[in-house]
């Protein structure tokens, strides 16, 4: 599984009004896996994809306060063609 979840947030969501859409994929996952995941899940046609590997961050833990490091993620923002949609990212429309 290429695709791991959306991510929702206030900057990706108003990144979905110019077709722009995140997820956050495998950090072993290329961009040419990513867009064929995303054209078959959503059944649009993706321009472009573009990747970044976010760093974990570090945290503390334990009764000896011992440093710890989350694992890195990969994130992938895709652009979709057309008059398409992903419906995972139209938040507060209501249908009448």
């Amino acid at each position: 599984m290429i695709l791991i979840r959306p991510i929702i947030s206030e900057k990706s969501v108003s990144e979905a009004g110019k077709k722009k859409y995140t997820f956050q994929v495998e950090v072993s996952a290329n961009k040419t896996q990513v867009k064929k995941a995303v054209e078959k899940a959503f059944d649009v046609k993706v321009v472009s994809v573009q990747t970044i590997v976010v760093p974990g961050k570090t945290y503390r833990t334990g009764k000896k306060w011992l440093i710890s490091q989350k694992s890195d993620w990969k994130k992938a923002i895709v652009t979709v063609a057309g008059d398409k949609t992903i419906d995972l990212f139209e938040v507060g429309k209501s249908e009448k």
